[in-house]
Formats: structure tokens, C-alpha cells, sequence
């Protein structure tokens, strides 16, 4: 088989206004990056075509270093649901070059469910990335600068929360100090960056409703606390509307294309293990008001993504899935049964049969929100028929519907099962209204024991200093009424990246707490999890290159 930068190559890409009318966009409205690729503006959205809109949230089984394949999953069934006559549009998150160039190699799907042009998505694509970026550091050095003018007249901040970010993997980066050399260079102080998706300003972009909402969240970003306790917001810097001005394109989602020339609108990139790891909420409703079915992921295992969209974006925007779909692999049940890595490809009942238990948990965790659920298994060439059948077995017992997802061999014909499942479950049974984990009106420790203890599986939960410092704060500023994302590994239901299956009666640790008042939410940091990841010791940078005028190594 190809690999899938020569799939993406061998597509003939139809022209980005093409894509557009083939689902209903007025032509003057596409404004073109290039041939393929066109911004979208958010005035399109039309609430009444969402209302009406069927959603499906694509999540899964807690990942594994084998991989899952959400995204594969999530544009196969697009490319299914078209192929049974329906019209269906895939909304995801962009890619980050961090993992890109890191563990990865790209974020836009594989083998013949992708989208495209894949090169440009993975890479710098509209540029979107990079406004959050310099939006980000622009409010930095900005406030650099208003404390250094400032402080002969007794101006300083006691505390500084604002750090500065990067779209790369850089774990040096992650404690520096600024100011060095003299007096000419500023004030001395520690400070930091974290990665461009973990910004504030990426998780505003992905919950506001156009850009007055947008200039309206950045005034109220909370910068750092002044020696009387008073907080000190980009509102009070003066700097909310130069900030807006380079997110202005920024805020209209991306339309891009699949395999099958089917609309995609990628947009927007939160981590769901750092941040709360959905794409924007305006991309999201663009698909909807265009598309009868409309798929979108969250990010990693159903733990994280799924249940900051439902008790995050849901909770802000409204919106309400049909159906969620949950991705399992036989390889990732297996790694999850105690099977080692090196020895997942072989087959392995009693493994399998173990690592059951996680698809389990996250099945009850989806259903603890109403939601009706369907187990996509995304089928790889070593699977075997028997450990198909145990997967398929286990979810007739447990009242699921089970399809197998042959996407990335076979494009929209290899989801058809998938798709014919998911229209009928819609159509038969779909979901209730959500039911979310925690009240607004719970305190914040009430909302992080409420997901830990009924979402994860923990014990108790304790508190540093530093975050019962911060909660103190949060309860002071009267902002206890927004959501929690608890930040943590991808790799485990517990903070222990090593604890495969289904971790139980562990303790959940919160070291730090980030108030994200602009996005108007509590980011609680449990464990070792890091917001600026680091490299690993094989990075895929070795790997990419340009070969005879061809990108390669970009998958």
C-alpha cells in the first residue's frame, strides 16, 4: 500500500470553490489561500441549520503508543456517510507542528481518509497558528514593556501569570529568565513558555462566537496580580484591540477537501491532555449549517476530549450530539490487557479480553452524559478474525453498536458499515440531552473531584499550596462558576502515564491551577504533565525532507 503522502499526491484536488458549492457556500463568500484551500466568515452560520444538523462526536479508548486513529476514523465516516447518500461534513482541529515534527509526522488522517493538501494542513496552512502565536507574545511584550516604563513611578506587578509560547516541542524552553544584560534589556524575572496550542488565546479562538466576542475575551485575559491584589487584565493594558487586529482572519474557519473531495473545515488546535482539545465551536457550527451530519473529534481517549466537549463546549455553545462514536484498535485493547508493545501485533485473546475492561469504563463515562454510544473498531492488516469477533461479542453484551472501519484501506467504501450504523442509530435512537458531570454552580475543588472521582476512577484528589493559593484567588475574583479542564496524561485515566487498563482508588494530585479568565474556564494541572512538551530521542524531523522537489516523511 502507499504511503500517505503518496495517496494525498496521487488525489486530483478539486478547485476550493468547488468544494464549497458542492455543499451550499455562496462562491463571492470563499475567500482563497491558494487553489485548495479558502477561510470561510463566521456571518455564514445559520443557527436554525444547526439546530437541525446532526452531530456525532468521534472519540476513543485511552491512547496508546500504538496509536488509535481517531482522525482516520473520523473522515472515514464522513467519506461513508456520502457514499450511502448523505450529506455529511467532517470538522477537525489543526495540526501542531510540535508533534509534527516530533512523534507524529502530521494530524490530517491517513491511507485513504485524509484531508487535504495534507503537506500544507500539517504545516503552516493559513496561518492561524502563528497569530496565536504572535497575539500571544505580542500581549508578553507588551506588558514587559508597560512594567519597564513604568516602574520609576512605583508601578509592578506582584505577580506575573502570563508566560510566552511556541509551536514547537522545546523543553528548554519551559523555565528561562528574561531581562538579563543590564537595565537597557528590561526588567530580570523568571518566566516561561508553554506550547502555542496550550495558549489561552487558542482556546479563545476555539469558544468564541465571532470576533467581538474574541476582543471581548482578550480584554479579560488575566495577566498577573498588583502588589494591592488587584487583577490586571489586557483590558487594563490597553492593548485588546491591537490584539484582535491580528486575529481578525484568524476567527473564520478553514475549508479544506477529503480523499473524496468531500468539505472539510479544520480549524483551530487545542491539545485535549494540556488544554481542552477541540476544534472551534464557529467550525463546528459552519458544518453544521451546511451539513445534515456532522462529524467532529476530541482529542486522545474519551476521558480527556470527550469530556471537555461535552461538559466545555457543549456547556458554552449549546450544542447537543445525536451520537458518539467510541474508536478501539485490537492493538490498543491489548497494550491495555497487560500485552507488551513489541508483542501487540500478535494475536492475543487473553490480553484483548482484559483490555476490555478500558473500552468498559469509557462506554459507562459516555453514557454517564446521556449519550448513546457505537464502537468503531479501526481494523489493522495483523487483526484476526477472533479478536474481531471478542471485540464485537463484548459490545452485543453491553448494548452497543459495533462496525468495523476499514477507511484507510478502502476510503468511504471501507466505512460504509460504520455510516449505515451510525444513520440508523441516529435515526432509531439518538442521544438524550447531555447531562453534564458538574454544576456551574459547584465550587471549583467540587468540579475537579466530580470528573476525577466519576470520570477517571480516582479516590480523592489533594491540592498544592500553590493551587489552594490559586482557588483562594478564583473564589476572590467570583469566577467559580466556569468549567474545569483538568490537564494530564493521555496515557493513563490516573496521572501515571503508566498505568495501562483502568487505573482505580489512585490519588489525583493538582500540583498548579491556570486561570484562563478570556476563555473562561479553570485549567487544573494534575501530576508531572508538562505545557510545553519536549522532544523524543528519534524525533520525525529526521525523517522529513524534500526529495526531488516532493515533501516526504509526512504522514
Amino acid at each position: 500500500m502507499k504511503t500517505d503522502i503518496e495517496i494525498a499526491r496521487s488525489v486530483e484536488l478539486d478547485k476550493i470553490k468547488k468544494v464549497a458549492c458542492n455543499v451550499g457556500i455562496p462562491v463571492e463568500e470563499v475567500e482563497n489561500y491558494g487553489r485548495y484551500i479558502a477561510k470561510v466568515p463566521v456571518h455564514l452560520i445559520n443557527e436554525d441549520k444547526v439546530k437541525n444538523s446532526n452531530l456525532i462526536l468521534v472519540t476513543a479508548i485511552t491512547p496508546t503508543k500504538a496509536g488509535i486513529g481517531k482522525t482516520t476514523v473520523s473522515i472515514g465516516l464522513a467519506l461513508g456517510l456520502n457514499k450511502i447518500g448523505k450529506k455529511a461534513i467532517v470538522a477537525l482541529r489543526e495540526p501542531s507542528l510540535g508533534p509534527c515534527f516530533g512523534m507524529k509526522g502530521g494530524a490530517a488522517g491517513g491511507g485513504y481518509a485524509q484531508v487535504l493538501p495534507m503537506e500544507n494542513i500539517n504545516l503552516h496552512f493559513t496561518g492561524d497558528f502563528h497569530a496565536i502565536t504572535s497575539a500571544h507574545n505580542m500581549i508578553t511584550a507588551l506588558l514587559d514593556n508597560y512594567l519597564y516604563q513604568n516602574q520609576a513611578s512605583g508601578f509592578g506587578l506582584k505577580e506575573i501569570l502570563w508566560k510566552r509560547v511556541l509551536d514547537v516541542n522545546d523543553r528548554t524552553l519551559r523555565d528561562i529568565v528574561t531581562g538579563i544584560g543590564g537595565k537597557a534589556n528590561g526588567i530580570t524575572r523568571e518566566a516561561g513558555f508553554d506550547i502555542t496550542p496550550a495558549s489561552e488565546i487558542m482556546a479563545i479562538l476555539c469558544l468564541a462566537r465571532d470576533l467581538k466576542d474574541l476582543r471581548r475575551r482578550i480584554e479579560n485575559i488575566l495577566l498577573g496580580y498588583t502588589y494591592d491584589d488587584k487583577p490586571f487584565t489586557v483590558k487594563d493594558l490597553g492593548v485588546a484591540g491591537a490584539i484582535t487586529v491580528l486575529l481578525k482572519d484568524t476567527i473564520h474557519p478553514n475549508l479544506v477537501q477529503t480523499t473524496e473531495n468531500t468539505a472539510a473545515f479544520v480549524h483551530g488546535g487545542p491539545f485535549a491532555n494540556i488544554a481542552h482539545g477541540c476544534n472551534s465551536i464557529v467550525a463546528t457550527k459552519m458544518a453544521m449549517s451546511f451539513g445534515d451530519y456532522v462529524i467532529t473529534e476530541a482529542g486522545f481517549g474519551a476521558d480527556l476530549g470527550a469530556e471537555k466537549f461535552f461538559n466545555i463546549k457543549c456547556r458554552k455553545s449549546g450544542l447537543q450530539p445525536k451520537l458518539t462514536v467510541i474508536v478501539a484498535t485490537a492493538q490498543g485493547l491489548k497494550m491495555h490487557g497487560g500485552v507488551s508493545l513489541d508483542k501487540i501485533k500478535e494475536p492475543n485473546l487473553n490480553g484483548l479480553c482484559e483490555g476490555l475492561k478500558n473500552l468498559d469504563k469509557h462506554i459507562n463515562n459516555i453514557r454517564s452524559f446521556h449519550q448513546n454510544v457505537v464502537v468503531a473498531f479501526n481494523k489493522y492488516s495483523t487483526d484476526s478474525e477472533e479478536e474481531i469477533a471478542m471485540v464485537r461479542e463484548y459490545c452485543e453484551w453491553a448494548g452497543v453498536g459495533f462496525a468495523v472501519n476499514n477507511a484507510f484501506t478502502d476510503g468511504g467504501e471501507g466505512a460504509v458499515e460504520l455510516a449505515e450504523l451510525v444513520a440508523r442509530t441516529i435515526q432509531e435512537k439518538p442521544s438524550a440531552p447531555l447531562t453534564f458531570t458538574y454544576k456551574d454552580e459547584d465550587s471549583v475543588p467540587e468540579k475537579i473531584e466530580k470528573v476525577a472521582k466519576n470520570i477517571y476512577g480516582a479516590k480523592m484528589v489533594t491540592f498544592s499550596s500553590q493551587a489552594n493559593k490559586m482557588l483562594k484567588l478564583i473564589k476572590d475574583m467570583g469566577i467559580s462558576d466556569y468549567p474545569i479542564c483538568i490537564a494530564k496524561t493521555q496515557y493513563s485515566f490516573s496521572a501515571d502515564d503508566k498505568a495501562y487498563g483502568v487505573a482505580t482508588d489512585f490519588e489525583l494530585h493538582i500540583r498548579d491551577i491556570v486561570i484562563n479568565n478570556g476563555a473562561e474556564m479553570i485549567v487544573a494541572i494534575a501530576g508531572d504533565i508538562m505545557r510545553m512538551p519536549g522532544l523524543p530521542k528519534d524525533p520525525q524531523a529526521i525523517r522529513i525532507d524534500i526529495v526531488n522537489g516532493f515533501i516526504d516523511g509526512l504522514s
